[in-house]
């Protein structure tokens, strides 16, 4: 071993250690996560009007392309290599280095490095696109794939760092087993900045802005809950009983937090909709996130029912307050996902997982006190950092190049006069069936 490597904390991975089923199932849950992405983007472009579902699907589909890139130049060194507290290293810069072991892990890697990479590659992915919720019908496309580059690397990985991999939040003793603080607090925060540097939709909240396809949404949500199995469980880091508490609390407090929506709806409004019921599911999944491998499948039920409760409830914020939150991400994942971090408080338990704090409802007295005020702390720190960088590195983009399209092109729709397409084309009966139609006329007057 080189002094190089002894000196920095970087061992050689022991192959071992090495694991062809872990490794199996870290590469299926990375293309589940992966599919999430265009899940989101028929989530979302099922709720904005026609004339913008293509701007949307457009930002997600290039999130995906512009992360794949930062993340394999700096994005994964920043995030996993070192141990610093706040920051990583450019040790695994440009995926050199794939053969030493990731410095959290250690001798406890049972997969290659390159396999974590792509992994949490997934995670850095979706959370710049879960943004796009927030800022839909409005968000100049120049100025989108700019931000998603430069958030990418510095605010997502840093983060990311503080919580996975031996930050100064993980140091606390903070729990977040799948991405409550990293993934969902901090796209909702940013989703908070962006909207209000972006200002309100012409027209809104005067306006009726409803979703021009449900279906579309209601498949995106089932989308998101069958690749959500690979963002829980495969943060279990292994084909263990781990992965399996993780698959069992996931699918069962989504079930709890769609009926926890629907009910409140039932109860607010007299009707379940659709659009709840989908929602509800994806409150359920974002709550569920931090806690899925620290709960039992008992905790799962009362997390999802609270969470989807709560959620249907604090959409309404953006009313009250007076920022436009197109597509509820903050009511969603910023407060879902303090919904589930906090509740990892009370409802930890060691019998799941033995590196795990007993909460307060499973006995943990002080330390479950002390875990509660972690969790707050992270969620906190989190939210807070998020938010100011958002703010002020779009506001930095802004002196370039305008975030925001201009009032024509947002009246004509994102669709034409950004991407210079329609989704949907409704021109004259023609072909096949006009003929047939035709035919059908000639035969009735002869």
């Amino acid at each position: 071993m080189s002094q190089h490597l002894l000196a920095s904390g970087y061992t050689p991975f022991d192959m071992k250690n090495f694991s062809a089923g872990d490794t199996a199932w870290m590469l299926t849950s990375a293309a589940l996560v992966l599919l999430m992405t265009p899940a989101l983007a028929f989530f979302y472009g099922g709720m904005v009007r026609a004339k913008h579902v293509l701007g949307m699907l457009m930002q997600n589909f290039t999130a995906i392309a512009i992360v794949s890139v930062t993340w394999v130049v700096i994005g994964f060194s920043i995030a996993f290599g070192g141990s610093g507290r706040f920051w990583g290293d450019f040790h695994f810069a440009g995926l050199h280095h794939m053969n030493d072991a990731i410095p959290i892990l250690g001798s406890a890697q049972t997969v290659p490095t390159t396999v974590m990479v792509v992994f949490q590659l997934t995670f850095a992915i979706i959370t710049p696109a879960l943004i796009t919720g927030s800022t839909a019908d409005r968000w100049k496309f120049g100025a989108f794939a700019a931000f998603v580059t430069i958030w990418s690397v510095v605010e997502y990985a840093p983060v990311a760092h503080w919580v996975w991999a031996g930050g100064w939040i993980g140091r606390l003793g903070t729990e977040d087993f799948a991405g409550g603080t990293v993934v969902h607090i901090n796209a909702g925060a940013a989703g908070l900045a962006m909207a209000i540097v972006l200002g309100r939709r012409l027209g809104w909240p005067r306006e009726k802005m409803r979703g021009h396809n449900i279906p579309f949404v209601m498949l995106g949500a089932a989308l998101l809950w069958f690749g959500w199995f690979g963002f829980n469980a495969g943060s279990a880091g292994a084909a263990n009983g781990l992965a399996a508490f993780a698959w069992v609390n996931t699918n069962t407090a989504t079930a709890t937090a769609l009926i926890g929506w629907i009910a409140v709806e039932k109860f607010r409004y007299g009707k379940c909709t659709a659009l709840g019921a989908a929602s509800g599911a994806v409150a359920g999944l974002v709550a569920i996130t931090p806690c899925a491998g620290f709960v039992s499948p008992m905790g799962s039920i009362f997390i999802g029912l609270i969470a989807g409760a709560v959620c249907a409830v604090a959409i309404n914020l953006k009313h009250r307050l007076g920022f436009d939150d197109s597509l509820d991400v903050v009511g969603v994942h910023l407060v879902g996902g303090w919904v589930g971090t906090l509740l990892i408080g009370f409802f930890s338990t060691s019998g799941v997982n033995p590196i795990a704090t007993d909460g307060l409802l499973y006995g943990g007295g002080s330390d479950g006190a002390k875990l509660l005020l972690h969790q707050f702390e992270a969620a906190l720190a989190v939210t807070v950092f998020s938010f100011v960088v958002t703010f002020v590195l779009a506001k930095l983009i802004g002196l370039v190049i305008d975030n925001r399209v201009s009032e024509s092109d947002e009246l004509e729709g994102l669709d034409t006069s950004i991407h210079g397409e329609s989704a949907y084309e409704y021109g004259p009966v023609s072909g096949g069936a006009f003929a047939a139609l035709a035919g059908t006329k000639e035969r009735v007057n002869a």
